[in-house]
This record gives structure tokens, sequence and C-alpha cells, in this order.
């Protein structure tokens, strides 16, 4: 039986792989990388509302504090809402805040949106859904719930693919958290693992109204395509939207590409109109000051030192904009320059892997060993998934050796005892700099299913300000602390053996964990 649900999802059609378009970086600084805003909209920001945090407890109590302080909105994409206590605790912080909203003003100007996977938010009897409900059937005029269920999934597939493997087609896995005009973007979920001893990312924009718009509506667009939760349990679609798998697939992923879009668009127009705005301010200013001296900056806001670029991939919608940029960056990063990538899930995509043995840039590359997996000590087939990511960065070990890459291309896997490893990202160090002037954080795993399968966003912040640098550098530094690096040595562990049936099913089914 488990050998057929392997293979099950091997039914859904394969999807052509693409490659970024050519393109070519200025020279100077941070400003070499303005060539991501012809893609999406650029927010220059000022660093100063810029916070990295670095551990789950800190990212759960900042959840709620922003939670309780909210006034206006409160807008909550992750993969799914676990059923422990520290999860019910978030909850009961929503549903006070709505009844404080409420008691204020008799009619609450606080709007709760919350999206979540179809398929990870129903599993089991107690999920993500009955955590939700209870706040539908008190706050109805306040709360949406939204479950985004692949178009991927339907017909005889989802028929036949049990609970569990049916995430395996496709998901809902972006994860943004935003109160009022706050923004906390993760790869962390709203589970207790997260809260506690599973290490992820975290970024906060404070104070940023034009990031958490772009990030409002661009849960709302999904949230338009997606299932709607009722008070009975039950789902169903906006009225006269196509359903995920009920409906025509081509024609839904159709509305789904062009609701995105326009949330892309229209914020790069309203971006760029501010920005030829602000530019054109700034030069009065400048003619100001030169004739009246110092008093008429007064009143001028200080200029971005930062930019923060949201990164979209969707590709069952045909949205692959991070895809694109990232290979852009793998591309184009120099000779000296040094990237530092992290990822919970070592399974990178060919493209990738090309990109990263052909390019000339130093590559420090952290992942998950077996211990730390997610999926370690795993019931069933999915105990052996430790052992399947074991062999793929073998093959991938095997293959720098091969090519002798070993000083240029070095593997690190995180351990720590009692901890799970779900950090991914980048840091990118131009040639020459001790301190990173770019970072992607957000949920994709620069994996297959990242890339082909999943809905997923980061963002890109690129800063020119050295105190924001140097908390980027710290860090980058805190998390590899924790690693050693790969040798050969390494795969020699009785703890490294991968059984014969392991390394014959991986290629099968690699596209899919």
């Amino acid at each position: 039986r488990s050998s057929w649900l392997l293979l099950a999802p091997l039914l859904t059609p394969p999807v052509p792989v693409i490659t970024a378009p050519p393109c070519s970086l200025c020279s100077e600084g941070a400003h070499r990388f303005q060539w991501i805003r012809n893609l999406v909209p650029e927010f220059g920001i000022s660093s100063s509302h810029v916070k990295v945090l670095s551990s789950p407890a800190e990212f759960y109590e900042l959840l709620k504090v922003q939670i309780k302080t909210a006034k206006q909105r409160v807008v909550m994409a992750s993969l799914y809402l676990g059923t422990g206590l520290l999860e019910q605790e978030l909850v009961d912080c929503l549903e006070e805040t709505l009844e404080k909203s409420l008691q204020a003003k008799g009619s609450s100007n606080l709007r709760v949106s919350i999206l979540l996977d179809y398929t990870r938010g129903s599993r089991g009897r107690k999920n993500s859904r009955t955590m939700l409900i209870p706040l539908l059937q008190r706050f109805p005029e306040q709360v949406r719930v939204s479950l985004f269920h692949t178009p991927n999934l339907r017909g005889l597939l989802r028929l036949l693919i049990p609970e569990r493997f049916n995430e395996t087609i496709g998901l809902q896995h972006i994860k943004v958290y935003l109160f009022d005009d706050n923004v906390i973007l993760s790869g962390a979920n709203l589970s207790d693992l997260y809260f506690t001893n599973r290490q992820d990312r975290y970024v906060l924009l404070q104070d940023s109204p034009e990031i958490a718009d772009f990030f409002t509506e661009l849960v709302d667009a999904i949230g338009d395509v997606s299932l709607q939760l009722q008070q009975d349990d039950t789902v169903q679609m906006m009225e006269g939207m196509v359903h995920p798998y009920q409906g025509d697939k081509t024609a839904y992923c159709e509305i789904a590409n062009r609701r995105v879009m326009e949330v892309i668009n229209s914020a790069r127009t309203r971006q760029e109109l501010l920005h030829a705005k602000t530019f054109h301010s700034s030069q009065q200013g400048s003619s100001l000051l030169s004739q009246q001296g110092s008093r008429a900056s007064g009143g001028l806001k200080p200029e971005p030192d930062t930019w923060i670029y949201p990164l979209i991939q969707m590709k069952p919608f045909g949205i692959q904009i991070d895809e694109m940029v990232t290979e852009t960056l793998l591309t184009e990063a120099e000779r000296g320059a040094r990237i530092y990538l992290t990822t919970g899930y070592f399974n990178l995509t060919q493209a990738y892997m090309d990109l990263i043995l052909g390019t000339r840039a130093e590559y420090r590359i952290l992942l998950a060993s077996p211990e730390v997996n997610g999926f370690f000590g795993a019931k069933g087939v999915a105990g052996a998934i430790p052992a399947a990511y074991v062999y793929i960065e073998h093959q991938f070990y095997s293959e720098v050796c091969y090519l002798h890459q070993q000083e240029r291309v070095q593997l690190q896997e995180y351990s720590r005892a009692g901890w799970t490893f779900h950090a991914k990202g980048l840091w990118l160090y131009l040639a020459g700099s001790d301190l990173p002037c770019l970072t992607l954080i957000g949920s994709p795993n620069f994996g297959y299913r990242s890339v082909h399968r999943d809905l997923e966003a980061q963002v890109a912040i690129v800063t020119e300000n050295k105190a924001l640098q140097q908390q980027l550098h710290r860090e980058q530094e805190q998390l590899y602390l924790c690693s050693g690096v790969v040798s050969s040595s390494t795969f020699e562990q009785p703890s490294r053996y991968v059984k014969l049936w392991v390394k014959l099913v991986t290629p099968l089914i690699k596209n899919f964990f």
C-alpha cells in the first residue's frame, strides 16, 4: 500500500522548467539590485524600521503583542494553525482584541483575515478549521478564514490519495503576519514547535503602511480564489468564482493569475508614482536648502537606505517572479562574492544546483542534519524522508568533489540537541565586504516544490545601512555557529546509512517533499 502511495503523486502532469531572462546588474553597491523593480514594486524605507528576530520564543511573544495592539487589521497567512495550548492562546488573543474593538465603538473597524492551506488545515478531527470556527461564529462580520486548495489535486487523484499524502501535490506555503502597518515575514508556521524549539528566520518591518497594504491585498487576492470556511465547518467558494477542483482548471488558474498580478502591478505603479513624486520633492527641497539654509529641510522625510522587494512564486498560476530573481542573483554574483544559503530541506532544483556549481561566487550552504530534520522519527514512509535528504545531499557533495569545487562550495549541517531546523533564505556579501547588503527571507526552500507546486512569497531586503547589515550578519553567524562542515567522512557515519529502497525511490518522489 505504501509503495502505491509514494507513486500516486506521479499521476500529476510534469511542469516545464524555465530559466531567468538575462539581466545585467549596475556596478555600484546596493543600487545594483534596482533591476528587481522592473518585476515587482520597490518599497524604500528607513533601516530603523527593520528588526531581525532570532528565536521562536521572541517570534511568539511578538505575535501576541501585535495581535493585542491591532486596531484596523490582522492578516495572517500560514500553511496551518496548530491545535495545542500555545496556538489556542493566539486564538484567545484574537478573540479578546475583537471583543475590545466591538466594545469601544459598538461596530468594530478591526478586520481579521486568515489564509491557510485546505489540505493541511483540514488534517485530523481537531484541526486548524475547528480552532477558528468559534471566531467565525462570534464575529461573522469581522473574521474571514480562507482555505487555499491547489487546482492540481482534482478528479481521481483527489479521491485516491489519502490525508497527509494529498499535501504532496501543492500547498499554500506563504507565511506573512501583519498587524495594522507592521509586517512579520518568516518561514515559520503558526504551530507550537515554531514557537519553542524549531529554528526559523523572522524579520519585522515596522510602520510600513505601503508594504502592509501590498501583503493585505496579496492575501485578499489568494483568499478570493480560495474556499471560504463557514460557521458550520463547511466550505464554499465566493459567488461567481470558479471552483479550484470541481471547475475548469485552466479558467481557475487564469483568474487566479489575473487577481495576483493585478496586486503586483498596481502596487508597482503606485510605488513608481510615489518614487517620482518623492524625487521631485527632494529636488525642490535641495534648491530651497541651498537658498534658505538648513531650516528648509525640517519637514522632509529622510532618504530611504533600505529597499524591500516582494518576490512571489505561484507556478500553478504561471507566476515565477521569485524563481527569476533568485536565478539572476545566483548567475550575476561576481568572483569574490559570498552567498550564504540556508534551507531546512536540502533538495535544490536542478537549475539552482547548476548555477551554484557553474558560477564564480563562494557558497556556504546550511542544511539540516538528519537529527534536526522535521521528519526525523516520523512514523511510516515519512520516517524515511531524512534518509532521502541525506542521499540527495551526498549526491550533491559528490558532484562538488568531482568538479574540485570543495573550496568554493561548502556544505554545513545544522545540529542542535532538542531542536529542529526550518530556516531558509540567503545572505549576499559583495566582493571585499564583511557585511551582507542583501537577504532573501520568507517561505521558499529553493526546492522543486517551492518553484513548481506551492504558493510562495519572500522579500529581498537590500540595505546600505551598516547597522542593519550588522543585524543580518549576526543572524547569519548565529545560525551557522550551530553547524559543522560536511566532508567525505560525514557520509561514513552509521547514522548516514541510506537503505537501498530509499535510494531507488528518492529520484521518483524527490519533487514531492
